[in-house]
């Protein structure tokens, strides 16, 4: 069984409102709908949904109910203070501990190779078949072993202003680096410019690979995920903001020789809504390829 993690806890804070129940396709139709129906006919059986207690009960109405007779649904809750025994919430914490911690909390629901996506990215059919043979090819490798599905950068970009994104290294098909990049936009003249982590400037190719939170794992991934994010805990356990991210856990897990992961470049299409403007944009897509009936009228 392959199981589809999705996180889908978010706040949207930039985009003012939770993206992943806002009506993109005909018949109110989210994005998410989208991503579920080309992951099941893909080849996953199961669907995890990473959600928050407070607005469950909109979310299994609104996404969940819809493939409860097609695919195996289950849940798991993001709650800030799911964490190691000894690590308490620190007094006046509010913010979630990151995508780490939103993947942490589908452990109990997970018993094969799983693909994790973020709940308001729109990635393809391709990106999902990609990830299903995979996991078909690497059966019987080693047990902590990952994968990657990566977009062109400039095929990740938005109009509508600024972006943050993960520029991939690669060598021989196995990721060596994720480097987190901020602010990257198009400039006039059709240069890609970002910031790095240093807070320079820097030219940006466009068809540098980019992580779009596209992951695949087995299960053995929560074991070492557990002792990078103690560790974590150890150091910033105490502070108000600071964040555990999927990427830095696997860029670690890299460098200390613990796993590869396997980088599946795609050339399909992926869009997403980072800001309000960016909705009719989507709106318009989506509906295209319902009409070059890509997709049915009713998810």
């Amino acid at each position: 069984m392959y199981t589809l993690v999705v996180l889908a806890a978010g706040m949207g804070r930039r985009y003012g409102g939770l993206k992943q129940l806002d009506p993109m396709g005909p018949g109110g139709a989210t994005v998410l709908d989208y991503s579920v129906y080309d992951a099941l006919r893909g080849g996953f059986s199961k669907v995890v949904f990473v959600i928050r207690k407070d607005f469950a009960e909109a979310f299994k109405a609104a996404v969940g109910s819809k493939f409860e007779d097609r695919m195996e649904v289950a849940y798991a809750y993001q709650n800030l203070a799911d964490l190691p025994e000894a690590y308490p919430v620190p007094p006046g914490r509010e913010k979630p501990w990151g995508t780490a911690h939103a993947v942490r909390a589908a452990r109990a629901e997970v018993s094969g190779p799983f693909a994790v996506i973020n709940a308001d990215d729109f990635y393809g059919a391709e990106a999902y078949e990609r990830m299903v043979a995979y996991f078909d090819s690497s059966a019987g490798e080693p047990e902590l072993r990952s994968a990657l599905v990566a977009y062109p950068l400039e095929r990740t970009l938005s109009k509508n202003g600024t972006v943050n994104r993960g520029l991939c290294s690669a060598k021989g098909g196995c990721l060596k680096t994720v480097e987190e990049h901020e602010l990257i936009a198009r400039r006039a003249d059709g240069v890609i410019e970002g910031r790095n982590l240093s807070g320079a400037a820097v030219t940006l190719a466009a068809e540098a690979p980019v992580s779009m939170n596209f992951w695949g794992f087995t299960p053995a991934f929560f074991g070492s995920l557990e002792a990078v994010f103690e560790a974590f805990l150890a150091e910033h356990g105490r502070e108000l903001k600071s964040e555990c991210y999927l990427p830095s856990v696997v860029d670690q897990l890299i460098c200390e020789e613990q796993t590869e992961c396997a980088v599946l470049e795609s050339q399909g299409e992926w869009f997403g809504v980072t800001y309000p403007e960016d909705k009719p944009r989507v709106q318009a897509r989506i509906a295209e390829l319902v009409a070059e009936g890509v997709y049915p009228e009713v998810i």
